[in-house]
């Protein structure tokens, strides 16, 4: 055996002591086929993702709170370390593929808009307007590390990957999570219906690992968020029930640690992912409590319409540099003159201008807003 081999092999020697329910090295698929090199598939597309243009944007993305000066408010970047690292923690408990936890737990907010989920609300309203269909940040992940990333080429990660990120719905709360067996065809045909039917991002993954990291997307800001909220003075926590509290705890550590004990515990040598009765009432009773007390409560009004004006504005603007064939605008200076043949093409010029929007960082969405919404090149209908 050469030295090559013997490389690849120690690679492979983790999937000896995964279990029976976990996704295998060996099953891993790319929608183009590559020759592999030493590294396992998942490993590699970890790689994939944290060297992407993407994947270093995150770093001034929003998680709930934007433009408040506290550097230790939670940005994406924390928010998808904390995923990845607790959704390996009960990887590794359950015997899973923990490589394949981590390429879907780094890649699943990629395609996060500015300002987090109001920007999302914001751009899903201009999409359905300008091409009727639905922006949802899951289907712009999987779409942006698929034919976007790499100049419009893709990264071809595999499809559990793909499946994982596009399934990750982070916003509702199951007691059990179970998988669903998928073909190729099948990812594909519900990333493509995501786009028509709102619905469909409420699909399950076709691992466990998919499972794993959609569950831990939820952990990972119930109490982080309500730490971020108190440090900027906007909310007590000893204002959380204490039916929440005794059960939970009164912390960000407590809470994580009762939640992720409580699921190892009621999923080992199970083909699911579960969440035991008591825990999983208190997690719903936070979640409710986190909306009406933190998410609704992020913005004001008033800013909320500047930035909602502000993003229709940029959309526009780039709509006419596009018709207008204005090659100086940033459209085609930061994005399309980047981009390969085959995205220029096949792409509606709706599409591309969502798909810049939604990969910009927040300082540089709120530079472009400054520069057109209160500059002379302002567009209007």
């Amino acid at each position: 055996m050469d030295k090559y081999e013997t490389i690849k092999n120690n690679f492979l020697k983790i999937d000896e002591s995964l279990s029976e329910f976990a996704c295998k090295s060996l099953d891993a698929e790319r929608i183009k086929e590559e020759k592999e090199d030493y590294r396992t598939p998942f490993f590699r597309d970890i790689d994939r993702i944290i060297y992407s243009l993407s994947y270093t944007r995150y770093l001034d993305k929003t998680q709930v709170y934007s433009f408040k000066e506290n550097d230790h408010i939670s940005k994406r970047i924390t928010h998808v370390q904390l995923v990845n690292k607790i959704a390996r923690t009960i990887g590794r408990s359950l015997g899973l593929n923990t490589d394949l936890i981590e390429a879907i737990a780094l890649g699943h907010d990629i395609g996060h808009t500015p300002l987090g989920h109001t920007g999302e609300s914001f751009l899903n309203k201009i999409s359905l307007e300008e091409n009727g269909e639905y922006f949802c940040h899951n289907v712009q992940s999987m779409r942006n590390l698929e034919f976007v990333e790499n100049n419009g080429k893709g990264l071809n990660l595999t499809i559990q990957v793909l499946d994982g990120i596009l399934c990750h719905n982070g916003e509702k709360l199951l007691q059990e999570y179970h998988t669903e067996k998928k073909t190729i065809e099948d990812v594909l045909n519900q990333y493509e219906m995501c786009y028509k039917d709102k619905s469909y991002n409420d699909i399950f993954p076709m691992t466990l690992e998919g499972c794993v990291v959609r569950l831990s997307d939820i952990i990972s800001y119930l109490g982080r968020d309500v730490e971020d909220a108190e440090r900027l003075g906007l909310l007590d926590s000893s204002s959380i029930p204490t039916e929440i509290t005794d059960v939970l705890g009164n912390s960000n550590r407590e809470i994580v640690n009762t939640i992720v004990t409580d699921v190892i515990e009621n999923s080992i040598g199970k083909p699911y992912i579960k969440i035991s009765d008591k825990v999983f009432e208190a997690m719903q009773k936070l979640m409710d409590f986190n909306y009406k007390n933190i998410y609704y409560k992020s913005m004001s009004d008033e800013e909320m319409e500047y930035y909602r004006d502000g993003m229709n504005t940029i959309y526009q603007v780039y709509k006419k540099a596009i018709e207008d064939k204005d090659f100086e605008n940033e459209i085609y200076t930061i994005f399309l003159s980047t981009q390969d043949k085959l995205y220029l093409e096949n792409t509606s010029d709706s599409r591309k201008i969502i798909d810049f929007i939604s990969g910009m960082t927040d300082d540089f969405f709120i530079s472009q807003i400054k520069k057109y919404k209160n500059g002379s090149k302002i567009f209007t209908k």
